[in-house]
């Protein structure tokens, strides 16, 4: 299926919706998006609203009945459901309908597996779909015999027939080595830490264009494109702002509504870049008719990350996607935010204003100093030139004078 474009597996997507009906189409929306960057083919939608999940059966089992005469119809190969199902939901319809039955989290895993490149991610992606399969063995029989199609990438099938002892061995060998990565982690943002250089992470619902924005600004080369979850290993490059001060920018995994558990406790070394960062970029896109709410799953993701008293620059991007008139031009607020910043990043329009905005962040926390420097010390003025902004230099008979703003940490190396 996944490499040849005759044969796409065709899935019904399933919403048992507990809020509003407008947020479980939005949901839905969102699932279909999945689907497709999963590479498969989503043929119809059912949505029923209901006071709470049907514990047994998801939805209830007069749409059960419906789901299965849509199967007999289209011929599906199976249904994905918009929530995390249990081991008993995910067998009861199993039976009930005879197809591949698939939930929300094992669909995200599958993609991750999918796009995960580096050693670590592999690793992280491997860990958090063996914890999800380790309590649903009995009851995904189905997948097993597919020999193929979502839900089946990463571990492989031959891990999902082994005794629950095996898996937790396997777990556990898996835990050590990504403690290991983050210890090395640790130790590079230790480093990171006792540098002047600021931080600056980018963080943003996935397919805002974080990757386009470092991209564009550090030429880092990190995989575009329009799909979910395009890029998940997070990549730093150093940035020379127009003022001279150099920063590092690191992009981050895109988040999304219901995040999985199991991917935020796997990816949570990685997810933490914006934790140990002095500056966050939120990269939103403006475009998206469900903006709002992409902006609380990232900024609820965060508070879950422990991710606190942070510069925020939200950057509303894709404004040239928008239709509007002088009178009727959308105005882009973020209480959230220190600042606020409207771009374009594909068509390189609000650049200038993203590094102003990162100018003055830098400028806020920083403190300033009037200084005589002598000339035996004529290296400082240099330390001030690369972790600072230097607002005047002077070359004076007793010395060098210096006005700059300088970030607390070298404040003793002067």
């Amino acid at each position: 299926m996944y490499e040849t474009e005759e044969k796409k597996e065709k899935v019904i997507l399933v919403s048992a919706c507990t809020t509003s009906e407008k947020e479980g189409i939005e949901s839905l929306e969102e699932l279909e998006e999945l689907v497709k960057t999963a590479g498969a083919k989503p043929i119809g939608r059912v949505l029923q609203n209901l006071d709470r999940v049907n514990s047994a059966t998801y939805v209830g089992s007069g749409k059960v009945e419906e789901i299965r005469e849509i199967i007999l119809e289209s011929g599906a190969d199976g249904i994905i459901c918009d929530d995390e199902l249990s081991p008993m939901q995910c067998k009861n319809l199993e039976e009930a309908l005879g197809v591949k039955i698939l939930d929300r989290t094992l669909l995200i895993l599958d993609i991750f597996a999918g796009r995960a490149k580096s050693a670590e991610g592999k690793i992280q992606v491997e860990l958090a779909q063996l914890r999800y399969r380790s309590s649903r063995l009995i009851g995904m029989k189905n997948l097993t015999r597919q020999g193929g199609g979502i839900g089946t990438r990463g571990p492989g099938e031959q891990k999902l027939e082994v005794d629950r002892r095996i898996i937790r061995d396997r777990i556990s060998w898996l835990k050590g080595k990504v403690e290991h990565l983050e210890e090395h982690r640790n130790v590079t943002r230790a480093k990171r830490m006792e540098s002047p250089v600021p931080v600056v992470a980018i963080v943003g619902y996935t397919n805002a264009g974080k990757s386009t924005l470092l991209n564009t600004l550090t030429d880092a080369k990190v995989l575009e494109e329009d799909k979910l979850f395009a890029t998940l290993d997070p990549t730093t490059r150093n940035y020379k702002l127009p003022n001279g001060q150099e920063v590092l920018l690191t992009d981050t995994v895109g988040f999304i509504r219901k995040l999985p558990h199991h991917l935020i406790d796997a990816f949570r070394s990685t997810l933490e870049e914006a934790k140990y960062s002095d500056i966050i970029i939120h990269v939103v896109d403006s475009s998206n008719p469900v903006m709002d709410d992409n902006m609380k799953a990232v900024y609820e993701t965060l508070r879950q990350l422990g991710v606190k008293d942070k510069k925020v620059i939200t950057v509303y991007n894709k404004i040239d996607k928008l239709e509007f008139t002088p009178e009727t031009k959308p105005i882009f607020r973020d209480n959230n935010a220190d600042y606020v910043v409207e771009a374009a990043i594909k068509k390189e329009m609000g650049l200038d204003k993203i590094d102003e905005a990162i100018e003055s962040a830098l400028k806020s926390m920083r403190i300033y100093i009037k200084k005589t420097f002598s000339y035996a010390e004529a290296r400082k003025p240099g330390i001030i030139r690369k972790y600072g902004q230097l607002i005047k230099e002077e070359y004076r008979e007793d010395g060098i004078y210096v006005e700059a703003y300088i970030p607390k940490e070298i404040e003793n190396k002067l």
